[in-house]
C-alpha cells in the first residue's frame, strides 16, 4: 500500500528527531566509556523504567501477541505472562544488590564473584557469546518482524527496509550511547502506546467489527476470550500454564526477564542514581510490561480472527507475501492496513520505534559487552577512554549487520521466542542462587552454559529437518533441557572446588554490608507476592472492564489497591 504524504511526513520526522537526540546525546557519550554506556551513572527510576519497557516493545512482540491470540486465545499469553514472576524476583531481591555492586557491566560480575583464571575466561567468553551470538539471535527475530511488517504496509523487501532501518538506528546508537538510547526509548514509548491504543479504538469501530460487543460475541472470537487455558484439554493446559508457572520462569534465561536479573534489565539498574532508584525502575518496568501494555494488541489479536478468521485468508490478501514469511504473526500489520491516513503513519512511526528502541538497546548492551568485558579486560588492558568509545561504536555497525543477514533464516517470532527460551533452559536457578550460594563457580557456569546450547541447537536442527530425528512436543523439549542442565550444572558444582574464601568475602562485604544475605528476607517474600498478585489483578481487572464483567473488574482493582497499600507499608524494608 501507498503511504500518503501525512503519513510519510510523520514516519521522516521521527527519524529527524531521532537523529537529532542522538547527536545531541555524543556530546557527553564521547567522554568516556561510563557514559557511553551508563550515562554516567545518574538516571532517574522513571526514565528508565520507561526505557525498560520501550525495550521490550519490539518489532515483533505485537506480531507474537497476535499470534498467541489467534493460535491459543487469550490464554495462550501465559508463555509470557509468567515471567512476571521473574521480574518480581529482580524487584525484590536482586535490584538493590545490583546497584551496589558498582559494576559496569553484568558480566563484571564473574570477576567480582568468583576466582582464579576460569573467572576471566567466563568473563570474556560470555561477552562473546551473550554480545555476539545471542544478541544476534535476539535482534536477528526483531528485524524478521520488522520486515514482515514493512512487506505488508509498505510494499518493500525485507533487504530494503533493513537497509533504511538500519542506517538511522545505528547512526543514533553509534553517537548518543545509552543516553541517545534512553531518551529515544522515552519518546518511542509515547508513540507506541498512542499508536497502539487509537489503533485499536479505530480497529472497533470498523464495519466487519462493529464495535467492541460484538467483537466479544462474534463466534470466530467468543471461545479464544478466556484468562485461563481449558483445564481440560491436557495438551494447552501443560504448554500454556503448567510449564510456564512450574517450570519456566525461575528456569530459563530469557532477554528481559534473566531470573536474578542481567542484560540490558541490569544495564539500566546499575545507570540508576542509587539502589532505590534502581527498585523503583525495575517495579516500574514489570507494572507496564505486563499489565499496563497488553491489552491493545489483545484486541486487535482477536479483531484478526473476524476478517482473516484463517491462516489462508491472510495468505490470499497478501499475495506478494513470501512464503517463508507467511505466519499468524502477521495478522497485527494485516490489521493496521485498514488505518487511515495520519493514523496509519502514526502506527506506523510505532512499529518503527518499536523495532529501534529493542535494536538500539541490543547494539549498546552488546557493544558494551565486547567493549568492557572482551577488547579492555583481554585484547587492550591500556585503552584509553576515546578507544573504547570508538571500539563500541565499531562493534555497533558489525552487530547490526551480522543480525540483519540472519534474519533471513528465521521464519516468525514463535520460532525465535522458543529458540531462546530453550538456549537458555536450565540456567536461570543458577542465576538465582549464585548471589547466595557460595559453592556456585565458574565451572558451574561453564556447565549451565555449554549443556543448555548443545541441547538448543540439537532441537532446533532436529526441528527444520523434512525428516526429524526425534519426534517430541516443545514443552518436553524444554523440559528436558532444564532437567539435564540442571542435573549437569549442581553436578559440576559438586565435583568442584568453590572461590577462594577471600573472593567470596570481599563480595558478600560489598554486596551485603557484612550483613547476613537474609536480612529482611520476610518482607522481601512478601512484596514479591504482594506485588505479583496486584500486577496480575491489575491485568484481569483491565481485561474485566473490557469483557463488561464489572463486578469482577471493580473486585480486582481493590485488590491492586490493597497490594498497593501493603508494598508502600513495607517498602522501606525492601529498597
Amino acid at each position: 500500500m501507498n503511504l500518503g504524504l501525512l503519513d510519510s511526513s510523520i514516519i521522516i520526522g521521527f527519524f529527524i528527531l531521532s537523529l537529532l537526540i542522538g547527536i545531541w546525546a555524543s556530546k557527553s557519550a564521547g567522554k568516556s566509556s561510563a557514559e557511553f554506556f551508563l550515562s554516567g551513572r545518574n538516571m532517574p527510576w522513571w526514565l528508565l523504567g520507561v526505557s525498560m519497557v520501550a525495550t521490550t516493545f519490539a518489532a515483533d512482540t505485537p506480531g507474537l501477541v497476535t499470534e498467541l491470540v489467534r493460535k491459543n486465545g487469550v490464554s495462550g499469553n501465559w508463555v509470557w505472562w509468567a515471567m512476571l514472576l521473574t521480574g518480581m524476583l529482580t524487584v525484590f531481591f536482586y535490584a538493590k544488590l545490583w546497584r551496589k555492586s558498582g559494576i559496569s557491566t553484568d558480566l563484571e560480575f564473574y570477576e567480582l564473584r568468583y576466582s582464579g583464571k576460569m573467572a576471566s575466561f567466563l568473563r570474556g567468553f560470555r561477552a562473546i557469546y551473550l554480545g555476539v551470538i545471542f544478541n544476534i539471535i535476539t535482534m536477528a527475530g526483531v528485524c524478521l518482524a520488522g520486515a514482515k511488517i514493512a512487506n505488508i504496509l509498505l510494499g518493500i523487501s525485507q533487504g530494503e527496509m533493513l537497509l533504511y532501518s538500519s542506517i538511522i538506528v545505528v547512526i543514533y546508537s553509534s553517537l548518543g550511547g545509552l543516553k541517545g538510547v534512553l531518551l529515544t526509548d522515552f519518546v518511542q514509548f509515547l508513540i507506541a502506546m498512542v499508536g497502539s491504543v487509537w489503533a485499536t479504538v479505530y480497529i472497533l469501530d470498523l464495519p466487519e467489527i462493529n464495535g467492541l460487543s460484538n467483537l466479544l460475541s462474534h463466534p470466530n472470537v467468543s471461545d479464544k476470550l478466556a484468562f485461563f487455558p481449558d483445564f481440560s484439554n491436557t495438551e494447552a493446559l501443560i504448554t500454556l500454564f503448567i510449564i510456564p508457572f512450574a517450570v519456566q520462569w525461575w528456569s530459563t534465561w530469557y532477554p528481559g526477564a534473566e531470573p536474578g536479573g542481567g542484560g540490558y534489565i541490569a544495564q539500566r539498574m546499575l545507570a540508576a542514581k542509587d539502589e532505590k532508584n534502581a527498585t523503583w525502575a525495575t517495579l516500574f518496568f514489570n507494572f507496564a510490561h505486563y499489565a499496563l501494555r497488553p491489552w491493545p494488541w489483545i484486541i486487535v489479536g482477536l479483531a484478526s480472527l473476524i476478517i482473516f478468521p484463517s491462516l489462508d485468508s491472510m495468505n490470499q490478501a497478501f499475495p506478494s507475501l513470501s512464503a517463508d514469511m507467511q505466519g499468524h504473526d502477521v495478522g497485527y500489520a494485516a490489521m493496521m492496513t485498514y488505518l487511515p491516513a495520519g493514523l496509519l503513519g502514526i502506527v506506523l512511526t510505532s512499529l518503527i520505534a518499536a523495532f529501534m528502541s529493542t535494536i538500539s538497546t541490543q547494539l549498546n548492551w552488546g557493544s558494551s559487552y565486547l567493549v568492557n568485558d572482551f577488547y579492555s579486560r583481554f585484547i587492550n588492558k591500556d585503552a584509553s577512554e576515546k578507544q573504547k568509545v570508538v571500539v563500541g561504536r565499531v562493534s555497533t555497525v558489525l552487530l547490526m549487520l551480522f543480525a540483519a543477514l540472519f534474519s533471513f533464516y528465521l521464519q516468525s517470532a514463535k520460532d525465535v521466542f522458543d529458540l531462546l527460551l530453550q538456549i537458555g533452559a536450565g540456567t536461570g536457578l543458577l542465576f538465582i542462587l549464585r548471589w547466595f550460594w557460595s559453592r556456585i563457580n565458574p565451572y558451574s557456569e561453564i556447565a549451565a552454559m555449554a549443556i543448555s546450547f548443545i541441547i538448543a541447537v540439537f532441537f532446533f536442527v532436529n526441528g527444520k529437518m523434512e525428516t526429524p530425528m526425534v519426534e517430541i512436543a516443545g514443552y518436553w523439549q524444554l523440559i528436558i533441557g532444564v532437567i539435564i542442565t540442571t542435573i549437569g550444572w549442581v553436578t559440576v558444582t559438586l565435583l568442584t572446588q568453590p572461590s577462594t574464601p577471600e573472593t567470596i568475602a570481599n563480595f558478600e562485604n560489598l554486596i551485603f554490608d557484612g550483613e547476613s544475605k537474609f536480612k529482611n528476607i520476610g518482607a522481601k517474600i512478601v512484596g514479591f507476592i504482594t506485588g505479583t498478585i496486584g500486577v496480575y489483578s491489575f491485568l484481569f481487572a483491565t481485561g474485566n472492564f473490557i469483557y463488561g464483567k464489572m463486578l469482577l473488574a471493580i473486585t480486582l482493582s481493590i485488590v491492586t489497591l490493597l497490594c498497593i497499600y501493603i508494598l508502600r507499608r513495607i517498602w522501606k524494608y525492601i529498597s
